[in-house]
């Protein structure tokens, strides 16, 4: 998630199956950048004004909670200048993002979550079928970011997908794609835009390589690990995360905060 300690942690544990991962997407600068992005870690600090365009996490460092400082920092957020300035929005909005399974706190037992019956693409959660309840539990969690963490409008945001080794990951890479498919399609239903942030390195170890027909070939890509402003520029070259996609953003860290680099 933009916002932690190293953001980019590239160790991992596997343990009874699950993979647990480090790294995240924001931190703090002196000098001023392109865009920030703020979260959790930056509770109580004082942000630069008039920043480029704004990113706000949703999450407290994980997919099932509510940044403290939501409120605040999307009254901060909307003090960035003209969104013609860049090719970003004006704000934008980060979530966390897991596939915890069974061992999680919650885990969905059928297709419909809050009244709505979802046409699951891998089938029947009620059959027990993994990827079709990795499906419902992203879409789950996409609606309760929408609909419980006090985001007003959330169909008027671009939504990034916060994709890190941080947060709790299952060895089965597809399951893993599934969660980020039923997010996406959530968003997609309300009529807001997704992105996907991450390094290649983590997106190869949570995701692997994505079909060219899934719902997340073509998203944008907002690509951490740059060490400085001019590796931030030159990442925009590099590949976007999925087929067709390309890097919309990229990511530095310096004095403590995450700057963020318009690709075009």
């Amino acid at each position: 998630m933009p916002n932690s300690l190293p953001r980019i942690v590239l160790s991992f544990v596997v343990t009874l199956g699950l993979v647990f991962l480090g790294g995240s997407p924001a931190s703090a600068a002196t000098s001023p950048g392109p865009g920030i992005d703020v979260s959790w870690p930056q509770c109580g600090k004082t942000l630069p004004k008039q920043p480029m365009f704004a990113i706000v996490g949703v999450n407290n460092g994980l997919a099932n909670n509510t940044n403290p400082c939501l409120a605040s920092q999307l009254t901060w957020a909307k003090t960035a200048k003209s969104p013609a300035a860049t090719a970003q929005p004006r704000v934008a909005l980060y979530v966390n993002t897991a596939n915890p399974g069974r061992q999680g706190s919650w885990w969905p037992t059928s297709n419909s979550y809050n009244g709505v019956k979802v046409t699951n693409p891998y089938g029947s959660c009620a059959a027990g079928t993994f990827k079709a309840c990795s499906y419902m539990y992203g879409w789950a969690k996409a609606s309760d970011d929408a609909k419980r963490r006090g985001v007003s409008s959330p169909q008027s945001y671009l939504w990034w997908l916060d994709v890190e080794t941080e947060n709790t990951w299952q060895t089965d890479k597809a399951a893993n794609v599934a969660v980020l498919e039923g997010m996406t399609a959530y968003f997609k239903r309300i009529g807001a835009r997704v992105g996907l942030y991450s390094t290649g390195y983590q997106w190869g170890q949570i995701a692997g390589t994505v079909k060219v027909t899934s719902p997340l070939a073509g998203l944008p890509s907002w690509l951490a690990g740059a060490g400085s402003a001019a590796k931030a520029k030159a990442n925009c070259t590099l590949p976007g995360l999925t087929p067709n996609s390309r890097v919309s953003m990229t990511q530095y860290i310096s004095g403590g905060l995450d700057y963020n680099y318009s690709c075009g």
